[in-house]
């Protein structure tokens, strides 16, 4: 299988910008070429927001307000 992602280097390690569907510990060849800022896709909110593995209440969405300004919160489950 041959496959293109894009990856971030840390300065030690190299980060997916995208899930890999290997198993752990699957041998791979990288070939490494360099993109340039110019030629960088910004990452979409989505994305980001999936990778801060946020958890919240169900109704997060709904009652952002109460829960930011800490108003009346009886009614969180």
């Amino acid at each position: 299988m041959i496959k293109t992602i894009e990856v971030v280097f840390d300065g030690t390690v190299f980060h997916p910008m995208e899930s890999v569907a290997l198993p752990p510990n699957t041998r791979t060849r990288v070939t490494i070429e360099t993109v340039l800022p110019s030629e960088e896709k910004a990452a979409s909110f989505l994305h980001t927001a999936r990778t801060l593995h946020l958890n919240g209440p169900p109704d997060w969405s709904a009652n952002i307000d109460e829960y930011l300004r800490g108003g009346d919160l009886s009614h969180a489950g």
